[in-house]
This record gives structure tokens, sequence and C-alpha cells, in this order.
């Protein structure tokens, strides 16, 4: 089925792109649209990161305290713990890339800076690409945006108890806040992050140090049931999974066949908020998108 029809089916806006690693052209629809990262653009923290580490100007095994009472919000890892936590930046990095633990992302940002993020992307010729804040403020900044003191605050929200807003109507809100519109937040696109993941895996990222444990921790992501569901069991999928309340569900990352050749497929989807689409259903139809796209590379 054509990828247009497949987000025809699931009822979502859709950007993807996939291309070969070792270089080609590469097949895709809307691949040089803006989209809302979410989790995924914890890639390019992770390379920033790294490539510090690599070079000296970070160092790997410096503890870091994550107090208790300053907690980043997030479904896994460090948010749902109750005492302070120490741990070293390689570690942060690891917790980041496997189970998208929001905390350490958040202190990894702290290391590296805005600043020096965005630039790797940019010297690496990703001009659509841009991280715009940290997770914590992302999240408060949304919140007020639809009508609350803070993220936390919104949280507790009760229509039933606390009344308007209804919990559609949050949604709604949310939709159009900064963090959710990719000319405003966090941006990038199919194309570009393609680009990144096949910089990684050639080594052309930075030092090779870093791009191997970028390679590696992707490898180790527990999240299998999106671009992993459209391949078989002898295919090895390493990826960065990313979602953001409710609207947009996504997924980057290279998939290896046993014949050696290996593609980088990013795969965004925008969900409007009104649809009584099943959440559920977006994953396995990002991997049929990456399915199709990688098909047709394969037959060409």
């Amino acid at each position: 089925m054509p990828v247009a029809d497949l987000f025809e089916e699931l009822d979502v806006t859709g950007m993807a792109y996939a291309a070969p690693i070792d270089g080609g052209a590469g097949v895709g629809l809307a691949e040089h649209d803006l989209a809302t990262p979410a989790s995924v653009m914890k890639i390019q923290v992770a390379l920033t990161v790294e490539n510090g580490i690599a070079d000296g100007s970070i160092t790997g095994t410096d503890l870091r305290t994550l107090p208790a009472d300053r907690r980043t919000p997030g479904p896994v890892g460090v948010s749902l713990l109750r005492d302070d936590v120490r741990m070293s930046v390689r570690d942060l990095v690891s917790m980041m890339l496997t189970i998208s633990d929001n905390v350490a992302t958040d202190e990894l940002i702290s290391v590296a800076g805005l600043d020096r993020i965005n630039r790797t992307t940019e010297s690496l010729g990703m001009r659509q690409t841009r991280v715009a804040a940290d997770l914590r403020t992302m999240l408060d900044d949304m919140a007020e945006e639809a009508g609350f003191g803070d993220y936390p605050t919104m949280i507790r929200h009760e229509p039933d108890r606390d009344g308007p807003p209804s919990d559609q109507e949050v949604r709604v809100r949310l939709a159009t806040t900064a963090a959710l519109d990719p000319e405003r937040g966090t941006r990038t696109t199919a194309f570009e992050t393609v680009s990144l993941l096949r910089a990684i895996w050639r080594d052309e990222a930075g030092p090779k140090a870093a791009s191997a444990a970028v390679r590696r921790h992707l490898g180790q992501q527990l999240t299998r049931h999106r671009i992993a569901s459209g391949f078989g069991s002898d295919v090895s999928v390493a990826a960065k999974s990313g979602g953001l309340m409710g609207v947009v569900r996504n997924e980057a990352g290279v998939v290896a066949f046993p014949d050696g050749k290996a593609y980088a497929v990013a795969v965004f989807t925008r969900r409007d908020p009104r649809s009584h689409v099943d959440l559920a259903a977006i994953d396995p139809g990002i991997g049929a998108v990456a399915r199709a796209l990688v098909d047709q590379l394969r037959s060409d």
C-alpha cells in the first residue's frame, strides 16, 4: 500500500523518509515538512554529549545529582523515584536513549547546553532542526498556554471535580501550543533526521567512539512496537521513539538486514486532538510505513 494511503488509513498527517546507509537516493512523503520530533530529539542530545566525552570537553564519569524536588515529569525512570539520585553523565545517556528518561535528558541538556546541541546539528547541514527548550520548560510552557499555572497543576486537573476545561478542551488547547507547533517549538524533518542517522552510522557525525556509543544505545531501546513491528525477527532495529500529548507519535531508526544492507528511516505522525483514532493503532502503522519505504528501496 502506498505510504500516503497508510497515513490516510491511520487518520493522521504523516511525514516519512528512508534512505540506504551506504549512500544513494531515498524515498519518502512530505519529508521536508517540519515536524514536532518529541523524544526523537534525544538522538542529537546524545550525540552532542558523546562527542564531548570523546573529545574530552565533557567528563563521562562525572557524577550528577538529580534532586527529588526538581524532577522533570515523565512516565518512566527517575521521574518516578522519591529520593535523590546520583548518576554519571555517560549512564544518563543510556537512560535517555533506552527508556526515554526525561530527567536524564534535561540533565544532559544542562551539561551540553542548547546552543551546543543545535550547533552539532547545524554542523551536519541540518538547517531545519532545532531543540528550542529543555523538557521541563516545554511542559510548563504548554500547561501555561493551555490555561494552567504549570504542568503538575494541569496533570492534576479533574473536570468532574474542578470544573472546566474538559479533557477534550485541554487536548485541543495543547495542540495549538508552541511545543506542538514545529514553526515555533522544537522541530525537525524526516529528511534531516535520516541524514543525522546516516552520519552517525557512517562515523561522519564526530569522533567514531561517540557515534558507536549512540548506535549501541539506540539498539538497546526497549520500545519495539513501532518501526520494528514492520519487520521480521531476522532484521535488527536501532531506534528512538517519541510522542507528545497524544498528538504526535514518531520513531526514527536504522533497520539492518541479514544481507548486510541497512536503511535509515524516520516516520512522524500528527493526530487531530478531536480524532477518535486508537493511539495504539498508530504504532504498527509506523512499522507499516517504514516497511513500505524500505521495501521500495530494496526493490529499486
